[in-house]
């Protein structure tokens, strides 16, 4: 035993020569490196009589039973008291989940209700655009089945007047053609009959 503690005091020493060669600040502080500090603190705990590490991991396993013990006991405490409530306000709860599942409701009829004029005033908007729009294209086929037949109005006017020029033009060929005809005829009776006369 008195080996054991000449290597526990003689490691607690050391553990003193660190601190006094450590770097001082500000009195009181000292900078110590951490290897060595810690290397001194391992040697120091397995340097410790098994009966003290014994009753070290007793009291650590004390500590551990009396924590799970007092957290079983907070727990069955909790459990208890969270039945209580639930026994106790089982009906309340049922009042207000049936209250809110009225407001649930009346929140998604009016929720429906809202979508659906939307929906309607979407749709009207829609159907006068499109009316507009109808309007429109006939407005715009209207005035071009006008220009249209202007144009062939005129058209056919410009091809009027070819075809009665063409016809004057016909009739005054035939005319002068028959006017020819009767001109040659009437000189040949006459030169016929001057023919016969000198005979």
């Amino acid at each position: 035993m008195n080996s054991q503690q000449d290597v526990i005091y003689g490691l607690m020493n050391e553990l003193e020569e660190a601190l006094d060669k450590g770097l001082g600040l500000f009195g009181s502080f000292s900078v110590v490196k951490k290897d060595t500090v810690t290397n001194l603190l391992d040697r120091l705990y397995a340097a410790l009589p098994d009966e003290i590490k014994e009753a070290r991991a007793l009291l650590r396993r004390k500590d551990e039973l009396q924590y799970e013990a007092q957290q079983k006991a907070e727990k069955i405490v909790a459990d208890a008291q969270a039945e209580a409530n639930r026994l106790l306000s089982e009906s309340d709860l049922l009042r207000a989940v049936q209250r809110e599942a009225e407001k649930i409701k009346e929140q998604v009829i009016n929720d429906c209700e809202e979508i659906k004029r939307k929906a309607l005033e979407e749709a009207d908007s829609v159907r006068m655009q499109a009316a507009d729009e109808a309007a429109r294209t006939k407005d715009g086929a209207s005035v071009y089945a006008e220009q249209l037949l202007a144009s062939l109005e005129q058209n056919l006017g410009q091809m009027q007047e070819i075809v009665k020029n063409g016809q004057v033009h016909l009739e005054r060929r035939r005319m002068e053609s028959e006017e020819q005809v009767s001109g040659n005829y009437t000189n040949q009776r006459s030169e016929f009959a001057q023919d016969f006369r000198m005979q």
